[in-house]
């Protein structure tokens, strides 16, 4: 696959890039053929004669070749470190020296159009590979001054949310049918809570392209743009130019919309003009930081939004965490250890423990790079706002009690849909405790 670096201007929304950047050559990339870091390891086996343009091409190769998330560059004493978020977890890479860090920050800002005599502020920008047969990448970058030096952080989005549907995501049958019937409703707010890099963006995203028809008219207000979506009027937000949430929320009421998307209900201001939206008849998707679907209630009450208006507009909350996958060329049957099932039993009930003695993991193989898990997928727990939970809601319960009332209702809780994963050799037991903690 041939990548070209283009650029784009700072906070811009993804878009085609019109003028190609002074890369080296075309990138050539198989995933499957070569190990994590390996063309950036060559690059830097070339001693004196290592080209700093070559560098940074070599280190987003590497990334990109092993679906990393994020390139991390962290400057220590003794030299630079490289790491690679691959399915969610942070991987060491390699450690080069503070001279070459120096010249890839550079590298990197020029790409983004960023100032290369700033070092002591934090700056933001993003350029695009544009790939071959019309895939695109868009590179987010974020630099900050730190103790030994600039550190920079490369998240790597690729245009995939077309690729996603409800099932690929991990939802449950009895989950995909109680969004499915959030969906349907022409009003009300659909939530997707978890902490940072739990999927809820890419949720919400799956959610607007099955609700993006010809006769709906679909905006989004994103911080970023993280996906380009063909027929949905994306907005960037732009804190300098006064384009915040709330701000931008104001203004496409007035754009004649059925559906909304908020990309995230950060303030008081923003879920006050969310709920109220929701109220006169519109459909606004949102994401919410809450550890669960139960704590998304109180957590908008904490927002000063009246219960009766939560009670009134909230059609469903959707708590999610990602897990590994389990590698597909590598999986086996195992007995999982004494450590694992004393866990277990702390957070299970003994019979429902019992129902499950069967667990796989991944050996690790070359497809896998050793890791014994490729890709990933979600553990769910969907709320919906029916008759009790409304009552709880008007009567400011805590999150404990929604959860029991929800789990009373039908809800199944995150831990059991990872156990019944872990089960069916989707992911492992070490997979789902992990999530606990998160």
């Amino acid at each position: 696959m041939n990548l070209s670096l283009r650029k784009n201007k700072q906070n811009d929304p993804p878009k085609e890039a019109e003028g190609e950047m002074h890369s080296s050559s075309a990138m050539s990339i198989s995933p499957h053929a070569r190990k994590t870091g390996s063309m950036l390891r060559e690059e830097l086996g070339k001693s004196t004669d290592i080209s700093i343009i070559r560098f940074v091409d070599a280190l987003i190769q590497d990334a990109y070749a092993v679906r990393s998330s994020d390139i991390h560059l962290d400057p220590e004493n003794s030299g630079v470190k490289i790491r690679f978020r691959i399915d969610g977890v942070l991987q060491d890479i390699q450690i080069v020296p503070t001279t070459i860090h120096i010249e890839a920050i550079s590298r990197i800002k020029i790409l983004c159009g960023l100032r290369t005599d700033e070092h002591q502020a934090a700056q933001d920008g993003r350029f695009r590979l544009i790939a071959e047969g019309g895939a695109s990448v868009d590179v987010r970058v974020s630099i900050v001054p730190t103790y030994h030096g600039e550190n920079a952080v490369m998240r790597l989005l690729s245009d995939q949310a077309e690729e996603f549907t409800l099932d690929t995501l991990g939802f449950t049958p009895e989950n995909k049918e109680k969004i499915l019937r959030a969906v349907q409703k022409p009003h009300g707010m659909i939530l997707a809570t978890g902490p940072t890099g739990s999927g809820k963006t890419t949720t919400l995203y799956t959610l607007v392209k099955m609700l993006n028809q010809p006769d709906v008219s679909i905006i989004t207000i994103e911080d970023p743009i993280e996906y380009s979506l063909d027929g949905v009027n994306q907005i960037q937000v732009n804190a300098r130019s006064g384009l915040t949430f709330a701000n931008g929320l104001r203004s496409m009421l007035r754009q004649d919309p059925n559906v909304i998307m908020v990309g995230e209900i950060r303030d008081m201001e923003t879920a006050g003009l969310a709920v109220n939206t929701a109220l006169t008849g519109h459909l606004v998707l949102s994401t919410l930081h809450t550890n669960d679907a139960p704590t998304t209630l109180p957590r908008l009450l904490d927002m000063k939004v009246e219960p009766y208006l939560i009670a009134s507009t909230v059609n469903i909350a959707i708590g999610q965490r990602l897990v590994r996958r389990i590698c597909a060329m590598c999986k086996e049957e195992y007995t999982i250890t004494a450590a694992e099932e004393k866990s277990l039993s702390e957070i299970l009930p003994p019979e429902l423990r019992a129902k499950h003695s069967t667990f796989f993991h991944g050996k690790g193989c070359t497809a896998c790079n050793g890791t014994g898990y490729r890709g990933r997928a979600g553990i769910h727990e969907v709320l919906e706002i029916d008759g009790p939970v409304r009552t709880a809601v008007l009567e400011k319960v805590p999150a404990h009690q929604i959860r029991i009332i929800g789990i009373a209702n039908g809800m199944v809780p995150m831990v059991i849909d990872g156990l019944n994963k872990a089960a069916a050799g989707l992911t492992t037991i070490e997979e789902v405790l992990r999530m606990r903690y998160e």
